[in-house]
Order: structure tokens, then C-alpha cells, then sequence
């Protein structure tokens, strides 16, 4: 209740346990502790955060910044005195504020947040915490792997954690890696394996009796209902009944429906927590459904509580008989529950044709190649599954549950095998939540047709999620178009596609047996927002690019790299076909791009009235021009009032160039352009304040209005000159937003040099 001059000279005296306790106090004051909290990451962090500039909140930057760092050992709380609080205790009052937290090495922070004394950490984490990201991970041994099982238990199956992101892997843990990938997609069995210091999960526990008491009064009501069909039965024995009932009993029919009438239950929603089922009964439910649906003991209840459907348990109970065999069977060595490859490793060699869904076995799929598919995919067979031979990297998804599961999964420079492909196929055929699909530099090879097969299955779901896929490699293995075509006719709803490879695969053409060219498919009509294009040095043939975009009417953003254009007229046809069929086109990109026979083009797109934001990202614009294109361009941009941003790094501006880009504000533009870019492009000092100055001069002569908010120089040759280069950047920075960078240009030269 201090007043608000006083609280004012108090914050920055305050320890930060009692800062964060005062925040409340001075929102009421109407005070910002922001200056404070930024002030205690220079003093105590030393180092400048990325894209500091977009920071809005510096206390929950701090606070999860430093709750990173201790977890980790590489903060002392004892280095500065606001941090050394005898009431204050480290991880558990940061944790609130963390939404994501990367672990690394050999997981030692996994250890740490799972150890006993950091249980009320744990449960905050489980709230606050949204991104949980991999980096730089080793091997590590089983004792390790169940911390980090704890910590996945708690974080996914019962906290918000919605993302895992793995990076920087270059010889993964096979076991570890897979752990990873099935708990985030929901997987894990129950029973002794998942246990919280010496004891059985109590989240799972209290799941667990909730829909013990639920099934009980479902039994209740069944039991009244059977009494009184039993008493409406004695009521009318003898009557006949309908012959359409009378055959449909005779055939089953009848009992299926009835079967598929109690048995069926809508689906829980993709993120939220799926029933947690414990192995507390003498036979234990192992057998679960790949969409966490009932274990066979469920069904063998729920069937000897119905009269009418007692005629198909004999059916039933056969075929979980066989399940339970096979089970048994498959567990081999691996008896012991709290063995982690029990799960990890269990070979699946008996025959799987209970995880196929529906969908997938009225496709007609043989179960029996399921071991080296995806339930329900195209991944039979091909060369480059059969020759390793084997399942040994699968697990069985017979011992496991289906427990919430997280929506984006990125995977960053993790080479992945033949069998964590064909893992991760089968995980990917039935995660519906999945939003977001990252595979970055995996080396995938043949395996990326294992990959669109667990693709091709998902699709197949109803209430799949997925929004955005985004697959980029060294090698391409199937032509990028291709790939676009596959994904986009199994997933006209996706909002982004990106396809990026660096380099082509020489037997590309060597494709698979049983996997047809995906050319030849027909793109449905699709949501496509945003499509994004890496060609390894590919022609760009508008024949297989045209069809993709007039089926996404919707397109937003199109960017290019690295095409080649085989003759004129590829990208006459490719303005026309924009101009026609995306309409909402906002954004267009060409990156590596050859445009320096391509001018006519280049101005038609300069004049488009919808584009907001062009790109032309060294595309060797000015090589072969003259002067005259230039002022053209600079004129078709003045008359353009829908261009924003104009984006032209690396084409070899150079001085005169960048000084006569500033006539786009002159007096009589009508331009609205707000970004400039023209990093890479041989800018001197003098150059930048020439055309400061002429700047200046144009806006003088506007009255100061003028729209122009960012200036890009990122790798120029300001170093040439430092002190002409801070003066035209003071200068800039009164007019705009100027973002650059302290680039070595000798050193830069010195290394073209050297790879010439």
C-alpha cells in the first residue's frame, strides 16, 4: 500500500523474489517493472536475447531464461544479490513462468525436474509449459530414459506441452529417439512401467477410478435395461416377430448393429487427456486399440451384460483370445514391466491385423506386411524396407495405451533409419491432434515413401488435424513437384506445404516397386495458403506446377528457389496462371532464380495491383540491364500503391543503384511501399549517406509524410568507412527502422576467393 512515488524508488532495490511478489503492487500503481526486469537480464545474463526487439514481456524472459540456466548448472544464484533470497527458491518459482525448456546432452535436466524434492516444480511445468524441445542429445542409460519417461508422462500425457522439437542428433539413440516420438504421439502401456517415485501414477489413478465408477453405472443401467427387456420378453413370448428382424438376427446382422451401437463412443478431442487405463484387475486390459478405444476385458463385460449380444461373443472372445496369445508370444524376453525395451523393442511378427482401423482394412491392406508398413499405407515393400529386414526398431502398439498427445513434432538434422521410419510411418497413421510436421535434413532417401504411407493413412481419418507439413533434405529422392502433387491430392486441407531439398538424387528416377508416379494424381481443390518450393537445381516445368496452383484458390504466399527456367515463356505462363487462378495472392518469391533475361516479367509482376510483397533474393537482376530498366523500375513502383515491401538482396545494386532507388519517395510517388531490403548488395558508406540524403530531401519536400518504416542492410560494405557509416545511419534511424549487421567484407572476400 506504499505510494507510488515511493514504490517507484523501492522496485529496483527489491531481491527478484520480492520483485516478482510487488508485481502486483505496481500494475495497481500503474507502474512498469519492464526497465527492471531488462535491467536484471544485462546485469545478470550478459548477453543481448535474440530478436530482443519483438521481447514484450522481459519478466517472463528473464524468469524462464533463468530457469533454463540453473537447471542446467550455468547459473549461480549466489553471483548477484538480487538473486540470493533466502525465501526464493530457483526452479520452483520461475517454473510458472516457462512455456518452453530445452533439454540437452545427457538429459540431465530431466533427472532434475524429476527428482522427489522437485514434484511441485514438475506440476507447474505441467501447466506453464508448451514447447519442450531436444538438442545435442547422447546416449544414456535406462535409469536416465525413466526420468525422462516420468517427465514425457506428466508434461504430454497429463500437462499442455503442444510441441517437441528435436535438433542436432547426428548419431541418435534408437531407443531413446523412438521413446521420444511415441510418447509424443500419445503411446505409452501402463502399469509398473509408469511410476511416479515408487508409486503408480496418481493422475492415472484418479482416472483410472473415475472411469471405474463410470463403468459401473453404465453396468447399473444395463442390468435395469436387461430386466426389463427379459420382462418384456416373457410379456410377449410367442409373437412373432418381423421376417426382416428374423433374418437379419439369423445372418448377425441384427447383433453386429446393436454391437456397434453400444461399443461405439465419440472420439475425445484430439488434445485432451485420453483415459489413462491401469493394470489393476488379475487380467490386466493390455490390448488396447490404436484410438485408445476398450481392451478386450471391457468388451467381454459390456457383452455379457446385453442379452442380445451374447450371440457374438463367442466371435469376439475367439479373436482377443488369439490377440492375447500373440501377445504373450511377442513379449519373448522382455517379461518384466519395467524393462523400457519391453516396449521400445518388442518385435511385432504376429499377425497386427487388430491395429488396422477401419479405414485402412476396407482398403484392402494386407496385415501381414504391416511390419515393415504403416497400418493402412502404401509401404509394403519397397526396396528400401525390405532390405534391411526385420521390425526390430517397432514397437507393438498391442502393449500400449493412447493418452494425449502433442500437435507440432519438428525433427531438425536427426538422421532417421529404415525402421524409425517405418516407426515413426505407423505413429504418424493415427495422430489425428498432429497440426504441424517438420522433417528437416533427415536423410530419408528411399524412406520418404514410408513417410507419405503413415501420411496416406492419416488422411484417411476424419478429425485429422493436420494444417502443415514442411520436409527439406540434401537429397531429393522423387522429383519436388512430385512430392507436392503426393502430399497435396492426400491432404487438400493443409494451410502450408513447404518442399525444400539442396541437391538431386542421381537415381531419382529409380522409384520404388508399388509406389506410382504421384504426377500423375489429381490434385483435388485445396486450402492451400502458403507454398513454398526449394528445386535442386531443377527445371521449372509449368506443366506439373500449374495444376497445384489452380487447385489452391486460396493461395497467399508462393515462393521459388533454386529453379531453373528451362525457356521464356515458363514464366509468362506462370504470371498468367497467378493472375487467373490466385486471386488472394499476397506474397511472391524468387530465390536463385536466373531473372536477367526476364525484365518484361519482372515489371508486369512490379505493377500487380494485389501483390503486397515481392521478393527477388539473388536473382541477377541488374547483369545484363541497362539504366533504362532500372528507371522503369523504379517508376512502375512509384505508381504502384499496393506494394509494401520490395525485397532485393544480392543483385549487385551497388552505390549509383541504392541512390536511385530513393526517387520510389519522391514528390509525385503515389507508392506505399514500408520495406526496403537491399542487404547483400555491394553498399559502400558513402553510397548509404548519399542516399540518406536524397532520402531526407524527398521527405522534406513531402511535408514529412511519407510511409517508409524498415531498411535492411545485412552483409554491405559499411566497414570500409566507419565513421561515413555511422553517420548515415544516424541519419536513417531518424527516418527509419535500419537493420543491419557488423559484417568483416575483407574476410567475406577472403573466403569467395578461397572456394573459387
Amino acid at each position: 500500500a506504499l505510494p507510488g512515488h515511493l514504490l517507484r524508488g523501492l522496485l529496483p532495490l527489491l531481491t527478484v523474489f520480492r520483485l516478482e511478489r510487488a508485481e502486483g503492487a505496481a500494475r495497481r500503481a500503474g507502474l512498469s517493472t519492464q526497465p527492471i526486469w531488462r535491467k536484471l537480464w544485462d546485469d545478470v545474463m550478459k548477453t543481448r536475447p535474440p530478436n530482443s526487439e519483438t521481447i514484450t514481456c522481459w519478466r517472463k524472459k528473464f524468469l524462464e531464461t533463468f530457469f533454463s540456466n540453473v537447471l542446467h548448472g550455468v547459473l549461480d544464484v549466489s553471483s548477484d544479490w538480487r538473486l540470493n533470497d533466502h525465501h526464493f527458491s530457483p526452479l520452483l518459482h520461475s517454473s510458472p513462468h516457462v512455456s518452453q525448456l530445452t533439454l540437452c546432452n545427457m538429459l540431465q535436466g530431466a533427472v532434475e525436474l524429476t527428482a522427489e524434492h522437485n514434484q511441485k516444480v514438475l506440476e507447474n511445468l505441467a501447466g506453464s509449459l508448451r514447447i519442450l524441445k531436444f538438442q545435442h542429445l547422447l546416449s544414456s542409460d535406462q535409469s536416465i530414459r525413466r526420468s525422462l519417461v516420468l517427465l514425457l508422462h506428466r508434461l504430454i500425457h497429463h500437462g499442455s506441452v503442444s510441441q517437441v522439437s528435436m535438433y542436432s542428433w547426428p548419431v541418435p539413440d534408437t531407443v531413446l529417439l523412438v521413446l521420444i516420438l511415441s510418447m509424443s504421439a500419445g503411446f505409452w502401456r501402463s502399469g509398473n512401467a509408469l511410476v511416479y517415485h515408487s508409486s503408480p501414477c496418481s493422475l492415472c489413478r484418479e482416472e483410472d477410478k473415475a472411469q471405474s465408477q463410470e463403468s459401473a453405472q453404465e453396468q447399473a443401467e444395463r442390468g435395469r435395461y436387461d430386466e426389463r427387456e427379459w420382462s418384456d420378453g416373457e410379456n410377449q413370448k410367442g409373437s412373432p416377430r418381423a421376417p426382416e428382424e428374423a433374418d437379419a438376427e439369423v445372418n448377425g446382422y441384427g447383433a453386429d448393429a446393436r454391437l456397434n451401437s453400444v461399443l461405439s463412443r465419440p472420439r475425445s478431442p484430439p488434445l485432451q487427456n485420453q483415459v489413462c487405463e491401469e493394470a489393476s484387475s488379475e487380467v490386466p486390459c493390455d490390448d488396447t486399440s490404436i484410438q485408445g478405444g476398450s481392451s478386450p476385458r471391457c468388451i467381454s463385460d459390456q457383452l455379457s451384460c446385453h442379452p442380445v449380444l451374447r450371440k457374438t461373443r463367442r466371435r469376439l472372445k475367439s479373436a482377443v483370445g488369439k490377440k492375447r496369445r500373440c501377445l504373450r508370444r511377442s513379449r519373448g524376453p522382455y517379461a518384466d514391466p519395467e524393462d523400457l525395451y519391453d516396449f521400445v523393442f518388442t518385435v511385432a511378427r504376429e499377425d497386427n491385423s487388430g491395429l488396422l482401423d477401419k479405414d485402412s482394412a476396407t482398403e484392402g491392406e494386407n496385415a501381414e506386411n504391416w511390419s515393415t508398413s504403416s497400418p493402412g499405407s502404401l509401404c509394403t515393400g519397397h526396396a528400401g524396407c525390405k532390405k534391411r529386414g526385420g521390425s526390430a526398431g517397432i514397437f507393438s502398439l498391442k502393449a500400449a495405451h493412447r493418452f494425449r498427445s502433442v500437435s507440432t513434432l519438428e525433427l531438425f538434422s536427426i538422421p532417421l533409419t529404415g525402421e524409425t521410419c517405418r516407426t515413426l510411418s505407423n505413429l504418424l497413421s493415427s495422430w489425428v491432434s498432429l497440426e504441424n510436421l517438420v522433417l528437416s535434413y533427415n536423410g530419408l532417401g528411399a524412406d520418404i515413401f514410408c513417410i507419405l504411407s503413415g501420411l496416406r493413412a492419416l488422411s484417411r481419418h476424419s478429425d485429422c488435424h493436420l494444417r502443415v507439413v514442411r520436409v527439406s533434405d540434401v537429397f531429393s529422392h522423387m522429383p519436388c513437384m512430385e512430392l507436392v502433387r503426393c502430399i497435396l491430392s492426400a491432404f487438400p486441407q493443409l494451410h502450408t506445404l513447404s518442399v525444400s531439398f539442396d541437391l538431386k538424387n542421381q537415381l531419382e528416377g529409380n522409384r520404388p516397386e508399388g509406389n506410382p508416379s504421384c504426377s500423375e494424381v489429381e490434385i483435388p481443390e485445396s486450402c492451400l495458403e502458403q507454398l513454398e518450393i526449394r528445386f535442386p537445381r531443377e527445371p521449372l516445368h509449368t506443366a506439373f506446377l500449374l495444376p497445384v496452383l489452380k487447385a489452391s484458390k486460396s493461395l497467399q504466399q508462393l515462393s521459388l528457389d533454386s529453379a531453373t527456367l528451362p525457356c521464356s515463356q515458363e514464366l509468362g505462363l506462370l504470371l498468367e496462371v497467378l493472375k487467373e487462378c490466385n486471386p488472394n495472392l499476397k506474397k511472391l518469391s524468387f530465390h536463385d532464380v536466373n531473372l536477367a533475361e526476364h525484365q518484361k516479367e519482372v515489371l508486369l509482376l512490379l505493377q500487380d495491383p494485389v501483390l503486397q510483397e515481392i521478393t527477388f533474393s539473388f536473382c541477377r537482376l541488374f547483369e545484363s540491364s541497362t539504366t533504362e530498366f532500372l528507371s522503369e523500375i523504379i517508376n512502375t513502383v512509384k505508381r504502384n500503391s499496393s506494394l509494401k515491401s520490395l525485397k532485393l538482396p544480392g543483385n549487385r545494386l551497388g552505390n549509383h543503384r541504392l541512390v536511385a532507388l530513393a526517387d520510389i519517395f519522391s514528390e509525385d510517388s503515389s507508392s506505399s511501399l514500408c520495406q526496403l531490403d537491399v542487404s547483400s548488395n555491394c553498399i559502400k558508406p558513402d553510397g548509404l549517406l548519399e542516399f540518406t540524403k536524397k532520402l531526407e530531401g524527398h521527405i522534406q519536400q513531402r511535408g514529412g509524410q511519407i510511409q517508409f518504416t524498415h531498411l535492411r542492410l545485412f552483409q554491405n560494405w559499411l566497414d570500409q568507412d566507419a565513421e561515413t557509416a555511422q553517420e548515415a545511419l544516424r541519419r536513417l534511424k531518424a527516418v527509419c527502422s535500419v537493420v543491419n549487421d557488423s559484417w568483416d567484407s575483407s574476410q567475406a572476400f577472403a573466403d569467395y576467393i578461397s572456394v573459387m
